[in-house]
């Protein structure tokens, strides 16, 4: 849907929406229609709550045909009320045969217009390429909105947009479509001529360089694996480098520990961590942030054919340590391990995110409102769980300590990849700070049941959600920037 920004309403018969806050007064709103606006929310129970909605039509001027207008809640009128609105403005009008709607935010602050837009602009996001048969009852319609206010910031929020819009792309892209080599060609197509420098390790290099974790998950499949590196030097030389590190395991069958089949095919969205980092990267270069980050994507593809690693197995990662392979579909740490020590070695950054969905167990923890938070550095934890109230990207923060850790030891190698079933999240977290260097902050972000939605949500519609992209840029903003 196409953005764009004016000074003042604009003399047409578009669709109007008018914000209204709770307990708010509609009276002023449109000069003449005061009753009928009093009437039309008194009738429809209407408070100004943030989300909600109100639709009416207004007599035109001069005999001219009635506007339809829609008053818009925003509850308390902070900035993430209004991006609940901008979405609640795009469900309502999306597929109703509107194309064009007006939304008067000339009263509003600047960040709150431009989280309106954000909000209205992700909730259109939608992926029909492969539907051939919808009926113009479901066809996408609405394709522009005026935002009637200050653009001042627009285009920040713009490229964390589009950031949100490559994740939700990558996530929903079928496994068929979207394997570790098209995941590389498709995100660098999306980064072209940003200034990004990009990184793109072959299996053959990764062999050289001992990643036996990560290739070990990649051996069952007849897709190669990748590691996938953009760099954006935004705070010049010299400045401390941030790394984000995402999983990328484009369908996981489990492996040899085999997945049941009902619902297998959800499996395609395994790799929403390294979405998130793509789409991270692409608005951090999109907006030009003052930091220098890594963006790290391990890229694979676990299937169970007669190559596939085996229950049992020990392999050697990339940091020299060795590991007991005890459930092959616990397949994402693996990477991770590897993808970790690599960019610790290459690019020695001082403070190191992690995205993963990596553990069922944190779905049984939070369900699908919270990312999980683990961390070595309380400041870093404190950094992120304030970037996501911010961003609306929410974590909750869990415990790492030796006891847990001593439950991932192995009788035969340096670590087993799974502990018993209690506190599975924090166990696998446990695993990925093994391979942590000393006196670099470092936190894990387990986004299982955080990056597909079942149902449509306040700015995103049912599918890929997207999340992480805009947490990650809200640290960086605020944490990282020079």
């Amino acid at each position: 849907m196409k953005i764009a920004f004016a000074d003042q309403r604009p003399d047409t018969t578009e669709v109007l929406a008018l914000p209204v806050q709770k307990g708010g007064s509609t009276t002023g709103l449109i000069d003449g229609q005061d009753a009928l606006l009093a009437a039309a929310a008194s009738g429809q129970r209407f408070d100004g709550e943030a989300g909600s909605v109100v639709e009416l039509f207004v007599p035109g001027a001069d005999g001219t045909a009635p506007r339809r207008v829609l008053l818009l809640g925003v509850g308390a009128g902070d900035d993430a009320a209004y991006e609940r609105a901008g979405g609640a403005l795009t469900a309502r009008l999306l597929t109703s045969g509107v194309t064009a709607a007006v939304a008067d935010l000339s009263a509003a602050a600047p960040l709150a217009a431009a989280r309106f837009a954000a909000g209205a602009a992700q909730r259109a996001w939608r992926f029909d390429e492969y539907r051939t048969k919808l009926s113009d009852k479901q066809k996408q319609t609405l394709a522009a909105l005026t935002v009637i206010g200050n653009d001042s910031a627009w285009r920040d929020r713009a490229a964390v947009t589009d950031g949100v819009a490559l994740a939700r792309l990558l996530a929903t892209l079928p496994p068929n479509i979207l394997y570790p080599e098209t995941f590389v060609e498709r995100v660098l197509a999306a980064v072209d001529g940003l200034g990004l420098e990009a990184t793109v390790l072959t299996e053959a290099e990764m062999r050289e360089l001992g990643m036996g974790a990560l290739l070990g998950v990649s051996q069952g499949s007849t897709r190669d694996a990748r590691i996938l590196a953009l760099r954006w030097a935004g705070a010049g030389e010299g400045a401390p480098l941030t790394a984000l590190v995402g999983k990328g395991v484009t369908f996981d069958t489990g492996g040899i520990s085999i997945k049941p089949a009902a619902g297998m095919e959800d499996m395609k969205w395994d790799m929403g961590g390294a979405a998130a980092v793509a789409g991270a990267m692409l608005a951090l270069a999109k907006r030009g942030a003052k930091a220098n980050v890594i963006g790290v994507m391990g890229l694979v593809e676990n299937m169970p054919d007669g190559n596939a690693q085996r229950p049992g197995d020990v392999v050697t990662t990339m940091s020299g340590q060795t590991v007991e392979v005890i459930n092959t579909d616990a397949e994402g740490r693996l990477v991770l391990c590897d993808c970790l020590t690599w960019v610790q070695r290459e690019h020695k950054p001082t403070r190191i995110v992690d995205l993963a969905t990596l553990t069922g167990a944190m779905i049984v923890s939070l369900g699908n409102e919270y990312g999980g938070l683990f961390s070595n550095d309380d400041a870093l934890a404190d950094a992120l769980l304030a970037a996501g109230r911010a961003s609306g990207d929410q974590l909750w923060r869990f415990p790492l300590a030796d006891a847990y850790d001593r439950l991932i030891d192995s009788p035969i190698a340096d670590v087993k990849n799974v502990g018993p079933r209690g506190a599975g999240s924090i166990t696998a977290a446990q695993f990925l700070q093994r391979f942590v260097d000393a006196g670099v902050a470092w936190a894990h972000l387990d986004i299982a049941g955080m990056v597909w939605a079942d149902k449509d949500g306040p700015t995103w519609a049912k599918g890929a959600t997207g999340y992480g992209v805009r947490v990650l840029d809200r640290f960086v903003a605020d944490a990282c920037e020079a």
